[in-house]
């Protein structure tokens, strides 16, 4: 099988978040496609099948699991089918959980995603496993299908927060954001998944689809530049259209090979 690696929502190798892209023509085992993410051992390895045309089926592992929602190896797969297959005008991804995911390259290297609008809601009581998984109390604290998400007054707050990643591996099925509006960026976030892929993810495109929504309420406006402030870290551009929310970033090839199963 063909393997690719891009680094996805930067610019430079070795910034942002790499992912592995596998194209197939039939779906391999469950197993294989498990084993191969665990070997690759990032973030995520998304596998994608041709249906016709532009349109793909996609499925995400982490090394631990399969995903329901991904961003940043939506964004890796659609790089290698733009700048590596020469594909024109827009993808479209099938996807077993968060419906269709559409697709566009906006420029010479900006892709655009369009994702569900997933705005987290507040919740009655917060888990002891945040108040003792961050270092930090939050503000409050909201959820939605992926995350609880741990909301601060300052970006300094969001830099400086230590994790216990056995306390909030206690939460699985949910990951946890921490965020808080920022000075060069209109929002600024970490995000931690110890229960699904691995303590701190470098970026992470699926929660922009909570964030992006939350943060145009409390900024009142429908465009905004986040920034992840892992240590890779990566810039993400998100705006709001009806009930979508559109992700864009670039991306820059690491690597391309082969398996041998």
């Amino acid at each position: 099988m063909d393997i690719f690696v891009v680094d996805a929502f930067t610019d430079k190798q070795f910034k942002g978040n790499s992912a592995a892209v596998v194209p197939v023509n039939e779906w391999p085992a469950i197993h294989l496609m498990q084993s191969i993410a665990a070997e690759n051992n990032l973030s995520e390895t998304a596998f994608i099948k041709n249906i016709c045309d532009n349109h793909y089926e996609i499925r995400w592992f982490s090394p631990l699991t399969e995903i329901d929602f991904c961003g940043h190896a939506t964004l890796a797969a659609s790089y290698v089918l733009f700048f590596e297959f020469g594909l024109k005008g827009v993808i479209e991804y099938s996807t077993a959980k968060v419906g269709s995911l559409r697709v566009s390259l906006r420029d010479s290297k900006n892709i655009e995603m369009s994702f569900p609008n997933q705005k987290p809601t507040g919740i009655n009581q917060v888990p002891t496993e945040i108040l003792q998984g961050l270092s930090k109390q939050p503000i409050y604290v909201l959820k939605n299908r992926q995350a609880y998400f741990a909301v601060y007054a300052s970006e300094d707050d969001i830099f400086d927060i230590n994790y216990d990643s056995q306390q909030l591996a206690q939460l699985a099925p949910f990951d946890v954001v921490i965020t808080a509006p920022a000075k060069a960026y209109d929002f600024v976030s970490r995000y931690f998944w110890p229960a699904n892929g691995g303590d701190e993810d470098p970026v992470t495109g699926s929660i922009h689809s909570g964030l992006a929504p939350y943060w145009a309420e409390q900024l009142n406006k429908t465009k905004l530049i986040a920034y992840q402030a892992s240590k890779r870290g990566g810039v993400l551009t998100c705006s709001l259209t009806g009930d979508r929310v559109l992700v864009s970033g670039t991306g820059v090839l690491y690597m391309k090979g082969k398996i041998y199963t």
